[in-house]
């Protein structure tokens, strides 16, 4: 069980998902350990503008260092002497298509970065270690909703190919060093203080600037859209729910001491019906430019979250109609719209 007062090492601190995971756990009263190496994969403005909220609000209950974690003696120096009980690794190359462009990016940070936050962990003696995967992993499968027993070795993208290989090599320690590990497969996540190179941020953006939105697959896509307070709620049960080492099988199925879970909203909306909430939201009509499917990306994903609800009584309460009006509000704050 990990302490509720211990210290916390969250990567991919400046991060989406890794500020507002870092915020959580420092509002119920744990240090948290920030490690992030601002790239500029895109704007490191706002990465700096999450930071500064966070150190604004939680002053030294959070700790900052500006460190790239798939170069094994930078993160050691990063971390030195201080004490964690606790990693979320977070940290990644995200995105599908750009790993068409840069391959190089998701082998340095999702391979070798990974790598080095289990021998970090293992170093250590963690309590456990909550890591991020993708729903990406289910690449070409049909059957939905995506459950973790599904097979999920047929992956349409380096990313998700990455993330695939995370999960086998989390399974590899907790066989061997017996490391408690968590991996979470996240659909797609949205909300306040997101992602520029996400679709809700991107067909925001261009709605409220009368530009034209790309919309691949003609519209015919379907995504189970995650709200970032759901997600933090669910990324902190599991962390406070480390898989036992007792020879039973976990979600996912492995009997060492490593559980997968999906975590999503566990409905599947059509992308038209976001672009409608979007226009409410906005105020405009949306110009649509109608694109055939993109190379790498899948039409549809949905969570099946039995598992993660049985184990953590993980339940999420925010529908798109409620979430979508939340972040183009806090869209148009940020950008003064």
């Amino acid at each position: 069980m990990v302490r509720s007062d211990s210290t916390v090492l969250v990567t991919g601190a400046a991060g989406f998902i890794g500020a507002a995971v870092s915020e959580a756990l420092m509002a119920r009263g744990q240090p948290v350990i920030g490690i992030d190496n601002m790239n500029d994969y895109y704007p490191v403005s706002l990465k700096q503008a999450r930071l500064d909220r966070l150190s604004a609000r939680f002053g030294n209950l959070f700790h900052f260092r500006k460190a790239d974690f798939s170069d094994m003696a930078a993160l050691t120096d990063a971390v030195g002497e201080t004490g964690f009980e606790a990693i979320i690794h977070l940290g990644a190359q995200a995105g599908v298509r750009y790993s068409l462009e840069n391959p190089q990016a998701y082998v340095s940070a999702n391979l070798a970065g990974h790598v080095n936050m289990l021998e970090l962990a293992r170093a250590r003696g963690v309590a456990h270690m909550v890591y991020a995967s993708s729903s990406s992993v289910y690449g070409g499968n049909t059957k939905l909703p995506f459950a973790v027993e599904d097979r999920a070795d047929h992956p349409v993208s380096l990313y998700a190919a990455t993330k695939k290989a995370d999960e086998l090599m989390s399974e590899t320690y907790a066989h061997l060093f017996r490391i408690p590990l968590t991996g979470l497969r996240f659909f797609t996540v949205y909300g306040p203080w997101g992602r520029p190179d996400m679709a809700m941020w991107k067909f925001a953006e261009r709605i409220l600037s009368d530009r034209p939105i790309d919309v691949y697959n003609h519209g015919e896509m379907h995504r189970d859209f995650t709200y970032i307070d759901d997600i933090v709620g669910g990324v902190l049960a599991c962390l406070d729910r480390p898989p036992l080492d007792d020879g039973e099988e976990k979600a996912g199925r492995s009997v060492k001491p490593h559980a997968l879970y999906n975590i999503g909203n566990n409905k599947s909306e059509h992308l038209m019906r976001l672009i409608e909430l979007l226009e409410q939201a906005c105020g405009r009509k949306a110009q649509l430019n109608l694109l055939p499917m993109q190379p790498g990306d899948v039409p549809a994903t949905y969570a099946d979250i039995t598992a993660l609800t049985r184990d953590t009584g993980y339940v999420p309460s925010t529908p798109i109609d409620v979430g979508v009006p939340r972040f183009v509000e806090w869209f148009r704050a940020y950008h003064g719209m």
